[in-house]
């Protein structure tokens, strides 16, 4: 069909599509951006008409963001938990997509739900019913186990132990999902050769899993660095966590705390562009091996 004979209706079927990403994403960038170059400038007392007024100050509110030390603070923690979370996880996940995916696995239906199951839970129930696990006066671990769970020294393994019970279903899935479409003529021929299933998940199905393991690598680094939900629902059972424990804790802590929009705004773009970063970073570096390119 000539492209004079399609008539409007291709732009049509795209326009909810067009006008979905404009209002819920390119619109708040935009004005983030607008309001990441602003600053509300006061004169003489503050009082009176035109007293405060906004201003343009161009990138000097990324200036301030990039030399604030509570927020650099947040990116060290954030890297120490994220780096826990991401091997714990998706060395789980890996695990168990291959046990799930072997000749001589049973109940594999049920294991699959009850691996999947804590996923469907929301973060915040997630992050609470293990806070009142966490907590002294509640506890039965704490029968057990004579640990402090909210301590200084522990809170970050346990934020990061919530965040291993929630991703581990869904990585599993994904990695589950891409062994069931191998075709089985490769193990077969792999058992002919006389090697073991030891063998044939470590050179078979690991390297024809590396694309899918590099995707959910990409997703749970991002996730990772947006850190929020964990810390900010612990945070009124301790004191060991602080409002700006990670950075978007910050960026929340500036805009509806101090009520510093602007200052809020120009954070909230330096963490995209770190996001952006290392999860472009990660893909060059692994793409050659994971997807054979150059």
């Amino acid at each position: 069909m000539k492209r004079s004979e399609r008539g409007p209706w291709p732009y049509l079927f795209l326009t909810p599509a067009i006008v979905l990403f404009t209002l819920f994403l390119a619109v708040p960038i935009g004005y983030t951006v607008y309001l990441a170059m602003r600053r509300t400038r006061v004169s003489g007392l503050g009082l009176g008409r035109g007293a405060r007024r906004e201003v343009f100050v161009g990138f000097d509110n990324f200036a301030a963001a990039l030399a604030d030390a509570e927020l650099w603070s947040g990116w060290l923690r954030v890297l120490g938990y994220g780096v826990l979370v991401l091997v714990v996880m998706l060395g789980l996940a890996l695990l168990f997509a291959l046990l799930l995916d072997s000749a001589r696995v049973r109940l594999a239906r049920f294991s699959r739900i009850a691996i999947f199951l804590p996923y469907a839970v929301p973060g915040v129930a997630a992050t609470l019913l293990w806070g009142f696990l966490y907590l002294p006066s509640l506890s039965p671990i704490r029968d057990v186990l004579d640990v402090d769970f909210l301590g200084a020294t522990t809170v970050t393994y346990s934020m990061a132990n919530v965040a291993v019970w929630g991703g581990v279903g869904f990585n599993m899935l994904v990695l589950y999902t891409t062994l069931r479409a191998i075709p089985r003529d490769l193990y077969e021929a792999a058992r002919l050769d006389g090697a073991s299933e030891f063998q044939i998940a470590v050179r078979v199905k690991i390297p024809i899993l590396t694309p899918a393991i590099v995707l959910t690598t990409v997703f749970s680094i991002i996730a990772t660095i947006q850190v929020f939900t964990e810390p900010t629902t612990l945070r009124p059972l301790t004191n060991t966590i602080s409002s700006t424990w990670s950075p978007l804790m910050k960026v929340y802590r500036d805009a509806f705390v101090t009520g510093d929009l602007y200052s809020a705004a120009a954070t909230s773009i330096v963490i995209a562009a770190i996001s952006l970063v290392l999860s472009f970073g990660f893909l060059r570096v692994v793409r050659s091996h994971a997807f054979r390119e150059g």
